[in-house]
This record gives structure tokens, C-alpha cells and sequence, in this order.
């Protein structure tokens, strides 16, 4: 008896081979099965493994003599390339030992092999992505979000807001009455008031809340104060990285004439266990200039940062106001500079290559936006860290940065009205490699006396940085 090309299982037996006797039928139907079970005869195996081999147009296409080597040129172009090339012949024999399925869970199956031999490879685990500790927001705007709180056992009997009172020190006053009397707080889904009594178990809906932090009195002992104060300028911190927003005006580090710099604030931040270890500033900004500072917490993170900022794979980016717009509006600034000792003071001036303490400086800068031909918002990127490098690079172009006192250098310029004469240079964003895998990425927002005067100018401080565009090396 002749199968049916194409079918299923045994098959259906045609009309004449019924007119036989039953045992004739059963010989035959023996004999269909036994033709189906030899590679490369008989029938086509069933379409849950076929699907591997799926070609639009071919859907119904019935399997033939082999026809020798074919091109898959056309197949690799449209579908990518297959795991491997063999003849056709080979394709449409059988697989030996080869389950057979259900058609739903087989569908689509074969799209990832493009070959019938082929075993699919079980795709390797992917490697859990290496933990970076995340950021601790600053409990002086710290707002979190809705939060249903469950009411303990010793909190029984409690009004709601001495609740509020013990759960949220840093919460006025005002602050819990208005949002309960709004209704924003609910107990048991239920509305409440500032006088009602809590029981154990019942539950809470806290809203969103803006707490600050708690002052510290003026006689608290300094070590107190220095902490404080740390925690109010804090933009990220984790165990081992501390990503302080410096204020203009404060020193970094001590010196002649300074009293207060925040390397001697940090010994505030030592543990109080044996070997506890003091926090370590990672680079340095000058005392005018505010933004992004990076301190290390642990000897393990201030070694490997200190190795980024050596192999200056440490990204940094600064904003600034300076007078007159730069041309070209985005560029490349290389010189040498050399160290420049006066009477009363020192400062960075232009030098030429090969001569006794100069060191090379590059910097980018870019244009972001103009107000006339009088001022200019710049975002700046150093490549090299050299001391005072984008303020004197900036005087050196006829581009100085707006309240420079050491390199402003343009004869009867007049400040315009409502901006303050202060050194108008932002340390904007930082962002390096995580000693611990991952990336420190942090922006500062804008100081007060810039921020006043991007008010003034109309400048938007969301607006693109094209500074992002500009190379990473020398």
C-alpha cells in the first residue's frame, strides 16, 4: 500500500484498500508504519519537527529526491547566517531518537538553529550583574513615596500626630497637620484627625514627605557641626564613595589664611570603632569654585580612584559664564602652563613647550547658549587636571570667566546689572568607574549666585550639553 506524501502518523489509507479483507488491511497499515520508521523513506516526519526548516512559500512544498548542494547564499542574506550548510538530502531525512512534541510547544523552535541537526545550545546562565551600592539620599530633601506603615504594639494608644512626631523627627509641625487635615493620610483606608488614637495593627498610608534635617545647636560640640554640615552638602554616598556638592567660597584643604576647609570636616566622619578609617579627598577644586567633589571613605576606594584620575579615566565636566562668545563656538584649547610666583600671590601662566616647570593642558569647551555678544553659557572639559587650567585656558582665548579675580583680564568691562561678581565656574558633573564595578555619574545643581544669573540671561539649565560630544584624550 501507498502512503500519502506529507501526512501525519500512519496516514490515511486510500479508498481501494478498504475493499480488501481485514487482515489484508492490517498487513498493509504494518507495512505503512515499517516504511515510515527507515531515515530518509516513506513519509515526511511530522510538522513540529519540520519547523526549523520553515521557508515562506514552501509551506506545503513535499519532500523529493535529493538534488545535491544548494546555495543558502539568498537564505543568509534574508535570515542571517545558519549554524551550518549541508545538501538538501540530508535535511530531509529523519531524525534519529529525536522527541517528537506537541506542535504548539515546538512552534518557532527551530528559528534558532536553522538546521534539523543541529541541537539548540542551552543558553549559559548570563553572570548576575555586579552589585554597586546605591546612592543614600540627602535627609535634607530626602521625599519618599507613598508608604503604608503598620502600627506596632507600643505605638498603641498613640495620637497620630505624636506619630508622625516620633516616626519623623525632621517633620514640622505644620507639615503633619496640613497633610492630615487634607485627607493624606488614612487609617485603615479611612480619613483621620491629628487628635485621633492609633491602635496596634492598624495601618497607615503615609504621603510623600518633605523632611529636613534636624538642626544642630550652635553649642553642640564641632565634631557635630562638621558632620552635619557633611550630610547637608551630600549628593550620593555609598560604603565606599562620598560625592560632596562644595559650596563656593570653601576651601578644600588648609592653608595660609583659612580656617575652615572640608578636608579637616571629614575626620567628623571616622567611625568610632577600632581601625576605623577617615575618609580621603579624591581630587581638588579651588575655594571659588562649587560642584561636584569626589571622597573616597575606604583605603580600598581611594586607591582605585586615585588610579583613575592618574590614567584620567575619570570624566568631569564644568559650567561657566564668561565674556563674549568663543570663536569658534566649540574648540579645543593646548598649551603649556607654568607656575607664576608674585609678591602677594601666584597664579598659572601661558609657557612654552620645554621650559622649566611647565606642564601641558588641554581643554574642550563648547558654546551652549549666548546672551547677545556680551555673555556666554560654556560647559567645559578638561582633559588634564593642571591647577587653575579652565580659568587661565578661558583668559588666554579673550574669553574670561565672569568674578575671576586672578585672570579676568579685559580693561573697563562692566558687569551687567543683577549679576553677582563672584567666580561663576560650576564643577557640573563627575562620573567614573565604581571601584566596585559599575559607574559614579553625579551632577551639582547650580550654585546661588549662578543660578541668579541664568535667571537673568533666560538660560535654561536642562537645556543639551553639547560638551557630551567632545573626545576623551589629548
Amino acid at each position: 500500500m501507498r502512503m500519502r506524501k506529507g501526512g501525519f502518523g500512519g496516514g490515511k489509507p486510500g479508498s481501494k484498500a478498504r475493499t480488501g479483507s481485514r487482515k489484508d488491511r492490517q498487513r498493509s497499515a504494518d507495512e505503512g508504519r515499517s516504511a515510515a520508521a527507515r531515515p530518509g523513506r516513506g513519509k515526511a516526519p511530522a510538522r513540529a519537527d519540520n519547523r526549523g526548516d520553515f521557508r515562506p512559500g514552501k509551506r506545503g512544498a513535499k519532500p523529493g529526491p535529493s538534488r545535491g548542494p544548494r546555495s543558502d547564499a539568498g537564505a543568509e542574506k534574508k535570515f542571517g547566517s545558519r549554524p551550518e550548510s549541508k545538501p538538501i538530502a540530508a535535511k530531509r531525512g529523519t531524525r534519529s531518537g529525536a522527541p517528537r512534541g506537541n506542535r504548539s510547544g515546538d512552534k518557532g523552535a527551530g528559528f534558532a538553529s536553522r538546521s534539523r541537526h543541529v541541537e539548540p545550545a542551552v543558553a549559559a546562565p548570563a553572570p548576575a550583574p555586579k552589585a554597586v551600592p546605591k546612592p543614600v539620599p540627602n535627609p535634607a530633601n530626602y521625599s519618599a513615596g507613598v508608604q503604608n506603615v503598620t502600627v506596632t504594639a507600643d505605638e498603641n494608644g498613640m495620637r497620630v500626630d505624636r506619630f508622625f512626631e516620633a516616626r519623623f523627627p525632621g517633620l514640622s509641625f505644620g507639615h503633619i497637620q496640613r497633610i492630615i487635615r487634607k485627607g493624606e493620610v488614612r487609617v485603615n483606608g479611612k480619613r483621620t484627625e491629628p487628635k485621633s488614637r492609633l491602635e496596634g495593627g492598624q495601618v497607615l498610608r503615609i504621603p510623600p514627605l518633605q523632611l529636613e534635617a534636624p538642626k544642630v545647636r550652635d553649642d553642640a560640640p564641632q565634631a557635630l557641626r562638621d558632620r552635619e554640615f557633611i550630610r547637608s552638602i551630600t549628593l550620593s554616598e555609598d560604603d565606599d564613595v562620598l560625592v560632596l556638592n562644595k559650596p563656593m567660597g570653601l576651601a578644600v584643604q588648609g592653608g595660609s589664611g583659612i580656617t575652615q576647609n572640608i578636608d579637616d570636616m571629614l575626620e567628623a566622619l571616622r567611625g568610632n570603632y577600632a581601625d576605623a578609617q577617615r575618609p580621603r579627598l579624591v581630587h581638588r577644586l579651588d575655594k571659588d569654585t562649587a560642584g561636584c567633589l569626589l571622597v573616597a571613605k575606604t583605603r580600598f576606594a581611594a586607591a582605585a580612584l586615585a588610579k583613575t584620575f592618574r590614567t584620567r579615566s575619570a570624566r568631569k565636566i564644568y559650567w561657566a559664564l564668561v565674556a563674549g562668545v568663543p570663536k569658534p563656538k566649540q574648540g579645543r584649547v593646548s598649551t603649556y602652563l607654568a607656575k607664576q610666583e608674585d609678591e602677594e600671590d601666584s597664579y598659572m601662566r601661558i609657557a612654552k613647550h620645554g621650559e622649566k616647570d611647565a606642564v601641558h593642558a588641554v581643554t574642550y569647551y563648547a558654546v551652549v547658549e549666548t546672551a547677545g555678544q556680551k555673555l556666554s553659557w560654556i560647559s567645559l572639559k578638561p582633559v588634564t587636571g593642571r591647577t587653575h587650567q579652565l580659568r587661565a585656558h578661558m583668559a588666554h582665548v579673550g574669553n574670561p570667566i565672569i568674578g575671576d579675580p586672578k585672570y579676568f583680564n579685559i580693561e573697563n568691562w562692566e558687569l551687567p546689572g543683577g549679576i553677582q561678581k563672584k567666580l561663576h565656574l560650576l564643577a557640573r558633573r563627575i562620573a567614573v568607574p565604581h571601584p566596585r564595578g559599575g559607574t559614579i555619574d553625579v551632577s551639582a545643581p547650580l550654585p546661588p549666585h549662578m543660578e541668579q544669573s541664568w535667571n537673568l540671561l533666560g538660560f535654561d539649565a536642562k537645556r543639551y550639553d553639547p560638551i557630551d560630544d567632545a573626545p576623551e584624550e589629548e
